[in-house]
């Protein structure tokens, strides 16, 4: 008996902690993300992630506000939305993922030479008003001399969900698209890539992982090691090739090939898309709100401290 008791109590296990996590969409520009989950980084830490796609940022922040999920992944301008709503629950940005724009101009017709210019008086299929991929679309465009009210059509009343399919039925010359889309129209003659928005307008805390600060304050340990998984996670796909970390997230692209899956990857890659670790600096930080305040979506300008949590992102990438 005593035998028996002694083993029961070596045998005991920590309990495991399960995080909800809602994810602003299902896109290989968040592949460390996946790469953390089917890699174990997040059992190792003993976290059993139960992962949700809400499908656009006004969306995915309702869930998060609503306890529907622990942690939103999702633009950084979301939590100043909240703040400036004057929330008594502010959301905090934790950890970084990606760190440059993820949209391609994609052009209906085959465009050789392309210069910016050639948009001037075409239909541009933009995204939702207020989101991260329109106000940098609308911030590239000016930076190349473009007035994106009054030199082209900007249609950007569509729902995020439904950008993509309004342009294959045959809306707009141009359109700002999330990969794997991107490439799958160019691959099925659908359009063609010319430009990449994620080179034109610098680093950015484009998607950031957030959480209420009251989950943060009750849940401090597991959002240490939250951020630790995913820096394991960060550090592998830095230091792996395009076609290792395609394997590794297929399951979650069961309808893309494999080798579109890994040059998706290997052009995020290449323009510096996902971060390496999971601090949020500062000069990123003003860089969004330069990005929200000229495309007159910045309600105030809010200190980096005020709504950007940076310890525990250091203390995980030591």
């Amino acid at each position: 008996m005593l035998t028996i008791g002694l083993t029961a109590c070596g045998e005991k296990e920590e309990a495991v902690q399960k995080v909800r996590v809602a994810e602003v969409t299902r896109s290989i520009f968040y592949a460390p993300e996946y790469v953390a989950i089917e890699k174990g980084f997040f059992k190792e830490e003993g976290l059993d992630i139960e992962l949700t796609t809400t499908w656009g940022g006004d969306k995915t922040m309702t869930t998060l506000l609503s306890n529907g999920a622990d942690v939103a992944l999702v633009g950084s301008e979301t939590s100043i939305y909240v703040h400036a709503q004057g929330s008594d629950d502010p959301v905090i940005n934790f950890a970084q993922l990606t760190q440059t724009d993820g949209t391609f101009l994609v052009s209906r017709e085959k465009v050789e030479n392309f210069e910016w210019d050639q948009l001037k008086g075409s239909t541009f299929l933009g995204q939702r008003k207020g989101g991260m991929p329109q106000m940098v679309g609308e911030f590239v465009l000016k930076n190349h001399g473009i007035d994106p009210q009054n030199d082209l059509n900007l249609i950007q009343n569509i729902d995020f969900a439904n950008v993509a399919n309004a342009f294959a039925s045959g809306t707009g010359d141009y359109v700002q698209l999330f990969e794997p889309t991107a490439s799958i129209f160019e691959q099925e003659g659908k359009g063609h890539i010319v430009a990449s928005f994620g080179t034109e307008s610098g680093h950015v805390p484009y998607t950031t992982f957030m959480a209420k600060d009251s989950y943060m304050k009750e849940n401090k340990e597991t959002v240490e090691k939250f951020t630790k998984a995913l820096y394991k996670a960060q550090q592998w796909v830095e230091e792996h090739s395009a076609a290792d970390i395609a394997k590794v997230i297929e399951p979650y692209f069961e309808d893309t090939e494999v080798d579109l899956i890994e040059t998706v990857v290997d052009r995020y890659k290449s323009q510096g898309s996902f971060a390496t670790d999971p601090i949020l600096d500062e000069e990123e930080w003003n860089n969004l709100q330069a990005i929200m305040d000229e495309a007159g979506e910045l309600p105030q300008s809010i200190d980096h401290k005020t709504l950007v949590n940076t310890s525990i992102a250091e203390k995980a990438s030591k």
